[in-house]
């Protein structure tokens, strides 16, 4: 059987936005990053949150043969879950993510950039909705950009190419199972 490879007539990189209250929305943007090294594209991924607890990705992005660089800028999730670190010292670590950003978009070098948990960011106020547009105004054409994270602004909503909300239904955490490696983190 032949596998017939598409290609755009005219490349065009496209803002995509997961959000909701599901499980899943890193998973989602993680896959994309599998589907883009596949493709021989390369991709930066910073999380602006996570960083506190291993989660698998640090070290699966590592097999994907240098195609993918992963950035944890993070202390974990500000405010939750006994999360220790003071709010500044959570904005500060975002702002340095945004910085960050700034610096991979001006590099050339990647193809797709993945923000995890921005959209959290945002509505934490670790960093302003004005950088955030700002970074939406000064992405390359061709770049990729894909943003995750629960309650993701209006105004990000209404620029993003596609925008999908990921819907708890179940949660094996609501039976009192606790997080399994490779599934939740």
């Amino acid at each position: 059987m032949e596998i017939t490879k598409l290609e755009p007539e005219k490349r065009q990189g496209v803002v995509v936005v997961i959000t909701g209250n599901g499980k899943g929305k890193t998973t989602s943007a993680m896959g994309m990053a599998l589907r883009s090294a596949g493709h021989g594209m390369k991709v930066c991924i910073i999380q602006f949150m996570k960083g506190d607890i291993y989660s698998g990705e640090w070290d699966g992005v590592k097999l994907l043969d240098g195609l993918v660089e992963l950035t944890s800028t993070g202390k974990g999730f500000c405010g939750i879950q006994g999360n220790p670190y003071p709010f500044e010292e959570h904005r500060q670590n975002a702002q340095d993510a945004i910085e960050l950003v700034h610096e991979k978009m001006d590099s050339g070098q990647f193809q797709t950039l993945i923000l995890d948990e921005i959209n959290n960011a945002l509505d934490l106020k670790l960093v302003d909705l004005d950088q955030v547009l700002g970074i939406l105004k000064n992405r390359p054409p061709e770049l990729h950009l894909i943003m995750t994270g629960r309650g993701a602004h209006p105004e990000i909503v209404e620029i993003a190419d596609t925008v999908s909300e990921v819907r708890e239904i179940k949660h094996a955490y609501r039976r009192d199972i606790e997080p399994q490696p490779g599934i939740d983190y």
